[in-house]
């Protein structure tokens, strides 16, 4: 749900017509089911009068006007949402969504509550990770991240942790930046004496010590060249010092992703998360060699500098730093809002990212449907969102900039203006005045590039935000207290009243099995019927809700995630390869595997034969994600992969659906070997693939309804044969 300014386009013109001249859309919805659940095209639009639904198919609408008695509820149930329309005698209207609609549903329901009361509507947004809603003034979802209003300071204080490795070369660095300050102090005091002690005087007609000329000179060339060394000294030791917190934050960061659960990537995008570790990352680098030491520059020279001003006329400092406070108040004012507008510009190019990471390793499927033109649209939309977010922070910095030049300005001519007085009363020289021009001209523009340096600050600290909200998500499968080392497992499986929810729906309903150690099972359903799920499960890559797994007599739980993963060999139902060689390919979970161990391992799988005739064998490169090979190719491969490490427990989700049935016989005979003293489970839709199978286990909506050889199932005629039979009806009909 958005404003009415990006509405769809179908939707655009019907209700811009429909809408009177003085009526404006508050929010909009599109109710994606009909009465009898079925796909429809339809858009609800909230107006402060009246509630309105469009339907794709008809230019007529209905309406409803809206009152202190009218309300919206939204409300799910499994997968099925409702939003109800409720007066003063009952339901109204109803309408039903996805699932995936739901916050948007429950946001419409708090805009027409907002719109009642007066109020500012409680959400504005919708968390992309949980789906919750936001507040409107929530820069990151309270929901599933604590610290989301957390200051913009805060998130670049955390940073201090990073830092503290390299203390000794941030001391150095800033010892450097206080000398280097320091030396550029220099020039604007030598010129007193030079000027009140031999150019004034000369030109009065007065006797002058020019030796001070050569002094005050020679000063003016050693200040500058050791400014100059020292410089390049600071800015070299920040940068050695940024590249390495940098390098140290992406690292913890990608390997904080690496130890997070599957639930997390569920709700990210791969673009969004590219982003924060790539560009965010980036910006801090960017930040911490160089606006940092320029930020600690300018700090130090203008306390230094106000120093040197009381010094030397505590009045006439008193009268230049009158605007200082104003420049302060607004560098406050605006600070929340640019760090919010920075957080929302990388949202929007996280977005833009992700854009590109969907489309481009989907290229085959954009070209294959001639979807060119409505990618080409999608990543405009959120490039146009880019530029928007930026928009928003350029005006505020273009009017905020002229007013602190403006401020500045002003307080040098009150400086003027004073010191014209001062030194007509005899109380200051012509020299003070001169030095005191020139510290003041600093200070101000230093106070000018503080200002600058402040935009900086607030985008790093959007970026640091944005990374340390990674690095704040606990995994929702965590390492155990206690661990018991599983060392070499014997394969005994034991569920025992497991159930599991995704969100609030429950999937898996109680089930109790018990596989022995080298048993082959077969797990046969219905799709969605818990299957997958259920390998999840046994893998720990979710936890169970209810219930135990054991393995060996032991809670899974109890075992290191890592150690009892090593027992485990995997064959995804879409076969996942890496870009690298086929031989890097097979030995992924064994790197030091010999080429000897990942032959016998292909040989194995059936995949020697089609990998001799690759052109450079086994170092022949497979492409991203194993483009350049067929998919029963990337399917033997990973088999490969799997069958290297020699798991005790072997796991097949439907590791033949990618080959061809002469392909499959090769795979199983080799299985047939390889499945002896090894607990296997394996996943099929051929139901041909488990009559070998010591049992087969049939679920049916997350709970187990039979259970026997693929003889023994058939004589039940239950689910398992009407499955069985179903499948020797379609090869018919195909053969037919």
């Amino acid at each position: 749900m958005e404003s009415s300014s990006v509405l769809p386009k179908i939707w655009q013109n019907l209700v811009d017509a429909r809408l009177d001249s003085d009526e404006k859309a508050l929010a909009w919805f599109e109710p994606d089911l009909d009465a009898h659940l079925h796909y429809q095209q339809a858009l609800l639009v909230l107006t402060p009068r009246r509630l309105i639904l469009f339907q794709s198919k008809s230019a007529d609408c209905q309406s409803w006007s809206v009152g202190p008695d009218i309300h919206l509820t939204a409300s799910e149930r499994g997968s099925v949402g409702t939003l109800e329309l409720l007066g003063p005698a009952g339901r109204i209207s109803v309408w039903r969504f996805t699932i995936g609609h739901a916050s948007a549903a429950r946001m419409l329901a708090d805009r027409l509550d907002a719109a009642q009361t007066g109020r500012t509507a409680h959400a504005t947004s919708i968390c992309p990770s949980c789906g919750a809603l936001m507040p409107a003034a929530a820069i990151k979802c309270p929901a599933c991240s604590p610290n989301a209003e957390a200051g913009s300071l805060a998130s670049l204080l955390r940073l201090v942790g990073f830092a503290r490795p390299h203390l000794k070369m941030i001391l150095v660095s800033g010892a450097l930046t206080i000398a280097t300050t320091a030396a550029a102090l220099v020039p604007p005091y030598l010129t007193i004496p030079l000027l009140d002690q031999v150019l004034i005087p000369y030109q009065a007609g007065k006797a002058a010590d020019f030796n001070i000329v050569y002094w005050c000179l020679g000063g003016l060339l050693l200040s500058a060249i050791l400014g100059w060394l020292l410089g390049w000294a600071s800015s070299y030791a920040s940068a050695w010092v940024s590249e390495r917190i940098s390098a140290d934050l992406r690292q913890r960061t990608y390997s904080h992703l690496q130890r997070l659960s599957l639930e997390f990537f569920g709700g990210k995008r791969t673009g969004d998360l590219l982003s924060r570790i790539s560009t965010d990352t980036d910006r801090l680098c960017n930040f911490l060699s160089g606006y940092l030491i320029d930020f600690v520059k300018d700090v130090l020279m203008i306390v230094m500098t106000a120093a040197i001003l009381f010094y030397l006329d505590p009045m006439l400092a008193l009268a230049a730093l009158l605007p200082f406070p104003i420049i302060v108040w607004l560098v406050h004012w605006i600070r929340g809002r640019m760090f919010r507008h920075y957080t929302r510009s990388s949202v929007a190019w996280a977005d833009m990212i992700s854009v590109l990471a969907d489309t481009i390793p989907g290229i085959r499927v954009v070209k294959a449907f001639a979807q060119e033109q409505r990618e080409i649209d999608r990543f405009n939309l959120t490039n146009q969102r880019v530029i928007a977010s930026n928009d928003r922070v350029n005006r505020m910095w273009s009017f905020l900039g002229p007013v602190i030049t403006l401020l500045t300005t002003i307080g040098l001519l009150v400086i003027w203006a004073f010191a014209a007085y001062r030194v007509h009363q005899h109380s200051i020289t012509v020299g003070i005045l001169t030095a005191f021009i020139a510290y003041i001209a600093s200070f101000y523009a230093r106070s000018e590039s503080l200002l600058g340096m402040f935009s900086n600050v607030q985008r790093a600290a959007a970026s640091a935000a944005r990374i340390f909200e990674i690095l704040d998500r606990v995994p929702s499968v965590p390492e155990p207290t206690d661990p018991v080392a599983p060392g070499r497992l014997q394969g005994a499986i034991e569920l025992a009243g497991v159930r599991f929810k995704y969100g609030p729906r429950e999937v898996i309903h109680g089930i109790d099995l018990e596989i022995r150690p080298g048993e082959m099972i077969g797990l046969v359903g219905p799709s969605g019927a818990g299957k997958s799920t259920l390998i999840n499960l046994m893998c720990r890559f979710f936890d169970v809700a209810q219930g135990a797994i054991r393995v060996d007599g032991i809670d899974i739980r109890t075992f290191p995630i890592e150690a009892y993963r090593k027992n485990i060999g995997i064959v995804l139902q879409e076969p996942f390869l890496f870009y690298g060689t086929v031989a890097e390919n097979i030995s992924y979970g064994k790197p030091g595997a010999t080429r000897q161990e990942i032959v016998a391992a292909a040989r194995a799988a059936r995949a020697h034969e089609f990998i001799l005739k690759l052109a450079d064998g086994y170092d022949s490169l497979v492409g991203e994600r194993g483009q350049s090979l067929s998919g029963g190719e990337r399917q033997r491969i990973s088999i490969a992969r799997a069958l290297l490490i020699d798991p005790r427990i072997l796991i097949l989700d439907e590791a033949t659906s990618s080959v061809d049935t002469e392909t499959e016989r090769d795979i199983q005979a080799a299985l047939d070997v390889l499945i002896k003293g090894r607990t296997t489970i394996a996943i099929a839709h051929r139901l041909s693939t488990l009559r070998r199978a010591d049992r087969i286990v049939v679920i049916d909506n997350g709970r187990i309804v039979e259970t026997g050889t693929h003889h023994e199932l058939l004589r039940l005629r239950g689910k398992y044969a009407q499955l069985h039979r179903a499948q020797i009806e379609m090869v018919q009909g195909h053969a037919v």
